[in-house]
């Protein structure tokens, strides 16, 4: 059975980006034949370009690609750093927990609007954190190696709901 829309795919595979140093790649993620990446094809969940190159793949066949980062996360905009002011991290006792606030990690915020967003601290001063909105892998292109592990029909609850069900997938 072939990968097309409404089937759901089961996979394995390994996610590589090019190292900061620029020698080389990075393994960023993986997944196995024991704890498969389980999806619905064609849903809108995923990047178009990463459904684009399984299209028409079958059980047991391999795959290696590249997606370009302004096809994946997109490019790298600096406009996405925030200088939010400290006052904001700070607990009702004016304290901040410095074991969570601090360079690298990720924190859920929520914009003026409501909206939730993932921000990666990026530094923290006296008087200021910035966060960097930007996807982790922005900027990055995306190396995919890996095995299509089975395909088969999606039923028309996992269809009418956009997402797989059952072992891998969303429990009801």
């Amino acid at each position: 059975m072939k990968i097309e829309k409404n089937r759901v795919v089961s996979l394995s595979y390994n996610l590589h980006v090019p190292e900061s140093e620029g020698n080389g790649e990075e393994l960023v993620e993986q997944t196995s034949p024991e704890n498969p990446f389980v999806f619905l094809f064609g849903s809108g969940n995923l990047l178009e370009s990463f459904e684009n190159n399984l299209v028409g793949k079958t059980t047991g066949e391999g795959f290696d690609f590249i997606i370009a980062a302004a096809s994946g996360y997109g490019e790298y905009d600096a406009d996405k750093l925030a200088e939010i002011p400290i006052e904001a991290f700070q607990g009702p006792d004016g304290s901040i927990d410095e074991e969570m606030v601090q360079p690298g990690n990720e924190l859920p915020m929520v914009d003026s609007d409501g909206n939730r967003l993932l921000g990666i601290v990026d530094e923290v001063t006296p008087e200021f954190v910035r966060m960097d909105f930007n996807h982790p892998l922005a900027g990055s292109d995306l190396h995919f190696t890996g095995i299509i592990l089975n395909v088969r029909e999606a039923s028309q609850d996992e269809i009418s709901h956009g997402h797989v069900h059952g072992p891998h997938g969303h429990q009801h």
